[in-house]
This record gives C-alpha cells, structure tokens and sequence, in this order.
C-alpha cells in the first residue's frame, strides 16, 4: 500500500474521528450503547482542544504524506483541515463563545433526553 494511500486513510479515519466526537450524543440516542464510546472520546477531544495537543494521527498523516513525496503541514489536523470552516477569518470572540455555548448545551440537551430514555425504559422493563 502506499504511502500516499496510507495518509489518505488516517484522513479519514481522522475525519470521522472528529464527527463522531462532535455529533456522537445524536447516535446514543439511536442506540444507547454507543455513549459509552462517545463520551471517552469526546472527552478525549476536548482534552485535546482545550490543551491546545495536537492529536497523533496528524503527525502520523503529515510523515505519511512526506514519505509519499507530499508537502506535510504545520499545526493539527483540525486547524490545517477545519479552522477556516469552523472559525471564518471575520469571527469575532463574541461569537465564538456563543457557539462554545451552543455546542456545550446541544451535548447536555442530548445526554439529559438520553438519560430520561434510559429512565423509562429501565421504568417500564420492572
């Protein structure tokens, strides 16, 4: 397999990574079983996030691209990848801590309906 194909993968592999920390609370609504790999994973990525860590997959995917003859990048995967659709170059702070907000309460709003299914079920299986 080459390299290039290689680094392609861990893209990918990031990629999903990266939605399914983000978006993961909506699947264990769909099935309950999958907060369980949600919840370390989002806290992983927070981690990561907030302690400004560049995960290991990127530099993982920049030595594979450079063994492929590709030109690696700088910073993580997120900021090379991410930053210019998540945070437009005209944002102001302001608006970023609203979405922080907004993505803090979405999880919450989330876990509470799955925790008040999880309540019932365990209710009406008595």
């Amino acid at each position: 397999m080459s390299y290039r194909l290689l680094a392609d993968l861990v893209l990918i592999v990031h990629g999903l990574f990266v939605a399914f920390v983000a978006f993961g609370g909506l699947l264990a609504l769909w099935k309950r079983w999958i907060a369980w790999l949600h919840l370390p994973a989002l806290a992983w990525g927070a981690l990561v996030v907030g302690m400004g860590w560049i995960c290991p997959l990127t530099p993982l995917e920049v030595s594979l691209r450079r063994q492929a003859g590709q030109e690696g990048y700088a910073g993580g995967f997120i900021e090379h990848y991410l930053l210019g659709l998540i945070y437009p170059a005209d944002i102001g702070r302001a608006t970023q801590i609203l979405l922080a907000a907004l993505l803090v309460a979405g999880n919450a709003a989330i876990y509470a309906l799955w925790l008040r299914r999880g309540r019932r079920a365990t209710g009406s299986a008595r």
